[in-house]
């Protein structure tokens, strides 16, 4: 092949997709529209073939997401696949997906390979889309490249190809202009809020009025976050006799109607206003307005292998690991969260994430 003809009509792009493991519409802002049309709208009754892991945490997308309704009715095996516990039912085998599809009412196919043979998986889609059925494959690549990627037309061969990760120097002062810019707006214009919230700590409880914690930051580094302190003074030496009562799992710790929270700052936590003292954090530069989620250092050592490519960024104030759940998402689909973020990072996305990070902390969904 001539090396001129190598790459021809390469296109950048975001490689749009179908993946419940992010809303359809991407990262954008999500409008009143979509949870009227969602409620208004018959469940799409959804059978997954493949990964028994994979069917379980699609039914939990779709418990708590609110842009597609949808259901897995169960699930078809694979050949050769090993045998792996689920909650998501065994209705059949791929052998008899035929009769699975009927039985079941079944209005989408979701192919979750695992370790199946290519021609297998190509054989289903064709079955699926002969049956009048609309199909979806789930491919574990998008765990590690994220959905930003281009197509490479070589001779007719088309081919995926993945950017390379991180931000660019460019990209970096981008980001951190618009964290200095923001930061700085947001404590001018807010300052008589935060002078009122002050005043209202010191007046309801004893102790100090920031609350200053240890967080993993940018390239391991340890930093201390600022919030306004919304428990009792000696909440952290009580941790361990309410440990019983976490509700987060993963390696988070959450409890509803925690005892330590003041009067005072349990509006704080639901109107997430105990967060504004990160401002300061992003000005200082250890903290940006939007990345991924600052850990605490027992739960920043339960992260490893490529996972730990999320500390190539400052830690946000807000994310989409908030905006998709907050501290109840476990751990692990967390951190996938925060290396996503990374691998499609844009100045466009930041903006959307803050757009949507608004409606969300006034809804109180934030506790």
């Amino acid at each position: 092949m001539p090396a001129t003809s190598v790459v021809a009509n390469r296109r950048p792009g975001n490689a749009r997709r179908w993946s419940p493991t992010s809303r359809r519409d991407g990262l954008y802002f999500e409008p009143c529209a979509r949870r009227i049309a969602r409620a208004s709208t018959a469940t799409e009754r959804c059978l997954v073939v493949g990964d028994p892991r994979a069917a379980d945490r699609l039914q939990n997308t779709f418990d708590t997401r609110t842009c597609f309704n949808g259901s897995v009715v169960g699930r078809v095996s694979l050949p050769h696949e090993r045998r792996r516990s689920a909650r998501t039912p065994e209705v059949g085998h791929v052998d008899t997906l035929g009769l699975a599809l009927a039985e079941h009412d079944v209005h989408r196919v979701i192919i979750a390979p695992l370790n199946a043979d290519s021609e297998e998986i190509l054989h289903t889609v064709r079955l699926v889309k002969s049956m009048g059925i609309k199909v979806s494959v789930l491919p574990r690549l998008f765990e590690v490249i994220g959905s930003s990627v281009e197509f490479d037309n070589v001779d007719g061969v088309q081919l995926l190809g993945v950017r390379r990760g991180g931000l660019s120097f460019s990209s970096w002062v981008l980001k951190r202009t618009m964290d200095i810019a923001g930061a700085s707006l947001g404590l001018l214009v807010l300052s008589p809020v935060l002078l009122a919230i002050a005043l209202g700590i010191k007046l309801t409880s004893p102790g100090a009025v920031f609350f200053r914690q240890p967080r993993i930051g940018r390239d391991g580094k340890t930093f201390h976050i600022l919030k306004f302190r919304s428990m009792v003074s000696d909440a952290e030496a009580q941790q361990d006799r309410l440990r019983n009562r976490n509700e987060a799992g993963g390696g988070l710790f959450k409890i509803a109607d925690d005892p330590r929270i003041t009067s005072i700052g349990r509006f704080l936590r639901r109107t997430s206003l105990d967060e504004l003292p990160q401002l300061i954090n992003v000005l200082k530069g250890s903290m940006s307005l939007v990345g991924p989620r600052p850990l605490v250092p027992d739960e920043d050592e339960q992260i490893d292998g490529w996972h730990r490519t999320r500390l190539d960024l400052d830690p946000g104030m807000t994310g989409f690991w908030q905006v998709s759940g907050s501290s109840r998402i476990p751990l692990p689909e967390m951190v996938k969260i925060d290396y996503l973020y990374g691998a499609n990072w844009s100045l466009w996305l930041d903006v959307n994430i803050l757009l949507r990070t608004v409606p969300y902390a006034l809804s109180r969904r934030g506790l």
